[in-house]
């Protein structure tokens, strides 16, 4: 048998919370209902996501995951990053709700991932149904490698405070080895997973090591998305730095 049609069924504490969340990431309400059980299905082009509501369910405790397989990842992550803005005025890094950013997955054959951890606390994981093109990647050392180790520990475990420590370790020992594109991209990460920590103080110190690196314009165009990941960083910092 053929052209099979799997749809998540995914806790929730109100369909109703669900249902804004949601919709702000694009998704469009296709069926409410309130009783005899709270149940909701929503739509976005050809990716569904139904949930059933139990009002005294704990979004921390959930061990709700689905994964999703999309052409591109920085496409659909762009779309739900626009979408928080346009609501938020910034992206929701930390907390419940939130979205990681993209970015290869050494535990699923650096395909290229992200998640978005929805009011319900389930774990939507979205990754690439290809490995992105074999290339040269601008920072390849030993600093890069432990990255890569820390992305799998804060984004696919969700453990960030192990994660963080992980790649503290690596900041101090290659301090004087490792590339400014190496710094950048881990110092980028560091920031996120203060961040989901709420510790802004680190965030900051982490944000402002990034931006005293020494780029090339060859680096800054290579490492775009990084740079743009720091600016919505620091809009988060803002609101929290002020007296």
């Amino acid at each position: 048998m053929a052209n099979e049609i799997t749809v998540p069924l995914l806790p929730c504490r109100s369909i109703d919370e669900i249902v804004e969340f949601y919709t702000m990431l694009g998704f469009t309400r296709t069926y409410y209902q309130v009783r005899p059980n709270p149940y909701v299905s929503l739509k976005r082009q050809d990716l569904q996501l139904d949930f059933f509501g139990m009002p005294d369910f704990n979004p921390e405790d959930s061990y709700g995951t689905c994964l999703v397989i999309v052409p591109d990842t920085g496409e659909l992550f762009e779309a739900f990053a626009a979408g928080m803005r346009e609501a938020h005025g910034k992206l929701l890094v930390s907390g419940i709700p939130r979205m990681t950013r993209p970015r290869k997955r050494k535990n699923a054959e650096n395909h290229s991932g992200f998640t978005v951890i929805d009011p319900g606390g389930n774990w939507i994981r979205i990754m690439a149904a290809k490995p992105a093109p074999e290339e040269k990647e601008a920072a390849s050392g030993k600093l890069t490698t432990t990255l890569h180790t820390a992305v799998v520990m804060g984004d696919s475990h969700g453990k960030h405070l192990r994660a963080a420590q992980i790649l503290d370790a690596a900041l101090e020992r290659d301090k004087d080895t490792a590339t400014a594109a190496e710094h950048l991209q881990a110092l980028a990460y560091r920031a996120e997973l203060a961040l989901r920590a709420d510790d802004p103080a680190a965030a900051g110190d982490a944000l402002a090591r990034a931006r005293a690196l020494t780029l090339s314009e060859a680096e800054r165009d290579r490492l775009a998305e990084t740079l743009a990941a720091l600016d919505d960083m620091e809009a988060i910092l803002r609101p929290a730095q002020r007296p």
